[in-house]
Parts: C-alpha cells; sequence; structure tokens
C-alpha cells in the first residue's frame, strides 16, 4: 500500500491491524466506496459531523446507506437538540474534506464519537482513512478503543 498518513502512521504506531485500501482521489460516498470495493453497503462507514447547543461537535459514524437520526443521537447523549451544520461548516469544524472526515484524522482534537451499533455486526469496517481517496478497513472494536467512541443506535433508513 503506497498511501500513508498521519491516521496510518498511527495505527502502524499502535500496532492496531488494518488495510488500507486507495481508491479515486475524488469526493466519494460511502455507497461509491462499497461499489468499487465490492462490498455490502452497510458494511462501508461514513463519518457525519453533527453539532450541539452548545460544546464540541460530534462524529457520528454510521453506515453509508443510512442517515444519522438526530432525535436518537440526541437520546443517546442526553442533548436536547442536535444539528447537521452544511457541507462546508463540517469541512471548517474538522480541518479536513468532505469525503476524507474520519474520526482517526480527528483523535486528539476533542470530538466525541458515536459509532452506529450495526458496526458490532461486522467483523470488520471500512471509514475513511483522513483524506480522498483512502478508505481503511479496521475492527470497529479497534477503532472505538482509539478514538474513545460509544456505540448507540444513531441511524435510520434514508
Amino acid at each position: 500500500m503506497s498511501v500513508t498518513n498521519n491516521v496510518t502512521r498511527f495505527l502502524d504506531s499502535r500496532k492496531v491491524k488494518y488495510v488500507a485500501h486507495e481508491l479515486p482521489a475524488e469526493k466519494l460516498g460511502a455507497l461509491e466506496a462499497a461499489q468499487l470495493l465490492n462490498l455490502p453497503e452497510g458494511q462501508v462507514f461514513k463519518t457525519i459531523v453533527t453539532k450541539r447547543e452548545k460544546g464540541k461537535p460530534v462524529l457520528a459514524v454510521i453506515p453509508g446507506p443510512r442517515v444519522v437520526d438526530l432525535k436518537l443521537l440526541a437520546n443517546f447523549l442526553g442533548e436536547k437538540k442536535m444539528h447537521l451544520p452544511t457541507e462546508r461548516e463540517a469541512e471548517q469544524l474538522t480541518g479536513l474534506q468532505a469525503g476524507g472526515i474520519s474520526p482517526l484524522a480527528l483523535i486528539n482534537k476533542g470530538f466525541q464519537v458515536v459509532i452506529d451499533s450495526s458496526a458490532q455486526g461486522f467483523e470488520t469496517i471500512y471509514i475513511s482513512g483522513g483524506q480522498r481517496g483512502l478508505n481503511i478497513q479496521l475492527g470497529a472494536k479497534d477503532l472505538a478503543a482509539l478514538v474513545n467512541a460509544r456505540f448507540g443506535e444513531v441511524s435510520r433508513e434514508g
């Protein structure tokens, strides 16, 4: 694998088992990535930036074909309300391009991470590698441990 970035270096430094998959460098959604990787759509996860009324944004890691359920997420976090920022706001909040937003690229940046509980049904899941064109395959439990995430039902059918 020729792509090396902060995410792959971090995973290597922690001795985490992962596979990096190179994809075209344009903005791809999780569904397009699943097609290119020949995977079930529900195994490729996307990272959705959500905002609280006050405080740091929350990263919701959800299956490609689903949408984040803001009510479920708010209840899970004990918040009154959650909001979806625009794509541009999400990029400004994270410093990453849409299509490359990854909880692994935002470690130690103060983001709370919630992974949809459906991830626990797979041996490995696929998430963005912190840049467009890079997808990381790793265990959901490994991801949760690395980013201090909790699992919860936070998505619904689109």
